[in-house]
């Protein structure tokens, strides 16, 4: 049986915003493992499944097709952004040694 696993990607560290954030990725998992070539040294594999990536508007649409598939897969939930309020007068605000500390 074939698996696969389902994910939402994080936003990478080069991105300011959450552009390519919003879609779900079916991403097959290599069946075989990963070694280097004899001739170059590349780091290559026989399974060529591993270069898929498929992207779903949604995570049930991802789920659909690994069931019409036959796909065993699993879903990573993305964990929810803390994000914390702050004013920009905050970083010039004078806080007393004392309180700094707690």
């Amino acid at each position: 049986m074939i698996k696969a696993r389902i994910y939402k990607p994080a936003k990478s560290a080069m991105q300011s915003g959450r552009g390519k954030t919003k879609q779900w990725i079916l991403e097959y998992e290599s069946s075989t493992a990963k070694g280097p070539e004899p001739l170059m040294g590349w780091t290559g594999s026989g399974d060529t499944l591993g270069q898929v990536r498929l992207k779903f508007d949604s995570v049930e649409d991802a789920q659909d097709y690994a069931e019409k598939k036959g796909l065993y897969c699993k879903v990573q939930t993305p964990s929810e952004r803390k994000v914390k309020p702050r004013n920009y007068g905050d970083n010039f605000k004078y806080i007393p040694p004392e309180e700094a500390e707690k």
